[in-house]
């Protein structure tokens, strides 16, 4: 037991993150023409496969991540991981659309190990490494949907498409076994409680918010079934918060969320999400139009895979790089640095799109920005917030960023069919490199990080992180 919380628990945790989620999530959306075919459901009961687990990951983020800070997150991981490949396995061998859909609600669970992961890292990991832990586990959210694209067409063509969805069960079989040996115990807090009723109301709201976010293109903006759930998510909404001020020990604590250092890493979390996915519609959709529509290139989706691969190497890059530039100038810089990057490939993009090197350009600069954002706004989550709210904290934190990506790709499919022709793309590239810009203003108004003073031995010298009382009270 002696190899628990070495430093082989920092690449496990981001494994995991892959396989337990991001991979998981994405690998439906290229084999949805096929799962359609399959199941003999519609193209919208298709696209519900990708629905349900968005909807399910989405509560489930904050709500693991606050059991983790209440029972230990060791536990709790070992309990998600395996509810996750349980639920992987339901979907892949689903012969009918309602059970593909109870696998998917089930998997959408793994979407845990993040909040989870990140209370690990500030539990276990040295606090020179934290920032370069939490950058990596950051860029781990955009990797699976590259890994999905590139794997896709060999996987569907030689072996059918269900061993797309098989491939996340082959990586967490052995990661189950390798969490259980390597993360460390951690105590649970005594005479912990959860808050199920704020759970139910969260669920409640956020589902119904959701709901009406995805199926807006499908059943229209103005109809009653839309503007119904947005109705009944901000009635309830409200009754939550009210619930959430009264309890002694709520799910998400209000008074933690106004934290300087929380909601304007939420804020930017937000937009970084909207920026990632609106580039993974526009950029693979641009490639694989006909060359005959005079600004398409006619590519095929292994080509439109291919140009995500770079971005995505370099979001895991920049994440992992983000530790060491954290340390040498501040979260703050940090995020600042990946918005002005982002922001420029975008806007190149904008003017320029004519020739695939142009988007390969743009691409590569989103990418590693997106990476430096996404792994500065979690750092100053884990800054800003007391020990024992660092998992439902960051669960939010990774919530937003999910809610942020679904207006991504629903706003770009709006402007795109909206805008018929070259405007449309023009127009989506230019809303994402606006968004990124927006960023920079919160970055400056964030809470300082990074950028610490050292000590004698030339380590970090951090700042203890403020106590419960303190975020309460406004600090």
């Amino acid at each position: 037991m002696a190899a628990r919380g070495g430093r082989g628990l920092v690449p496990l945790l981001a494994f995991l993150g892959v396989s337990a989620y991001s991979l998981s999530m994405a690998v439906v959306t290229p084999a949805l023409p096929q799962i359609q075919a399959g199941l003999g459901t519609t193209p919208a009961g298709a696209a519900w496969a990708l629905t349900a687990m968005t909807l399910s990951a989405a509560v489930a983020t904050p709500v693991v991540g606050r059991l983790g800070d209440l029972y230990g997150p060791r536990r709790v991981l070992l309990s998600v991981l395996a509810a996750a490949t349980a639920g992987m396995v339901v979907a892949a061998s689903a012969g009918s659309l309602p059970v593909m859909l109870a696998g998917r609600v089930l998997s959408g669970v793994g979407a845990g190990v993040f909040p989870l992961a990140y209370t690990i890292i500030r539990d276990v990991v040295p606090a020179g490494r934290t920032a370069s832990a939490v950058g990596l586990m950051s860029s781990m959210l955009g990797l699976g949907g590259a890994l999905s694209w590139c794997m896709a067409g060999p996987i569907i063509d030689l072996l059918g498409w269900r061993w797309l969805l098989w491939v996340p069960v082959l990586g967490l079989v052995p990661g189950l076994a390798a969490a259980w040996w390597i993360v460390p115990r951690s105590p649970s807090r005594a005479g912990a409680r959860v808050d199920w009723w704020g759970a139910v109301l969260f669920a409640g709201w956020l589902v119904a918010a959701l709901a009406a976010l995805t199926q807006g293109t499908f059943w229209g903006w103005t109809s009653p079934g839309v503007l119904g759930l947005l109705a009944a998510a901000v009635v309830t909404a409200a009754i939550w918060l009210w619930v959430e001020t009264r309890v002694r020990e709520p799910l998400v604590d209000p008074r933690v969320m106004r934290l300087r250092g929380v909601w304007t890493a939420n804020a930017a979390s937000l937009l970084s999400g909207y920026a990632l996915m609106a580039g993974g519609l526009l950029f693979p959709l641009l490639v694989q139009l006909p060359e005959d529509t005079g600004y398409g290139f006619g590519g095929s989706a292994t080509q439109a895979a291919v140009l995500q691969l770079p971005a995505s190497i370099g979001m895991t890059v920049a994440g992992v790089a983000a530790g060491a530039l954290d340390r040498r100038f501040g979260s703050r810089a940090v995020l600042s640095g990946g918005a002005v990057l982002t922001c420029a490939g975008y806007a190149f993009v904008t003017f320029a799109h004519s020739e695939l090197w142009h988007l390969y350009v743009g691409g590569l600069a989103r990418g590693i920005g997106l990476g430096l954002a996404y792994a500065a706004v979690a750092t100053l989550v884990v800054l800003a917030v007391p020990v024992g709210d660092t998992g439902a904290a960051t669960g939010v934190n990774t919530l937003i960023r999910t809610v942020g990506a679904s207006l991504g790709t629903q706003v770009s499919a709006v402007i795109v069919a909206g805008m018929p022709g070259e405007r449309g793309f023009t127009a989506g590239f230019a809303m994402s490199a606006a968004a990124m810009a927006a960023v920079l203003p919160l970055a400056l108004l964030a809470a300082r990080g990074g950028g610490r003073a050292r000590g004698a031995g030339g380590e970090p010298v951090v700042r203890p992180s403020i106590t419960t009382a303190d975020a309460r009270d406004g600090a």
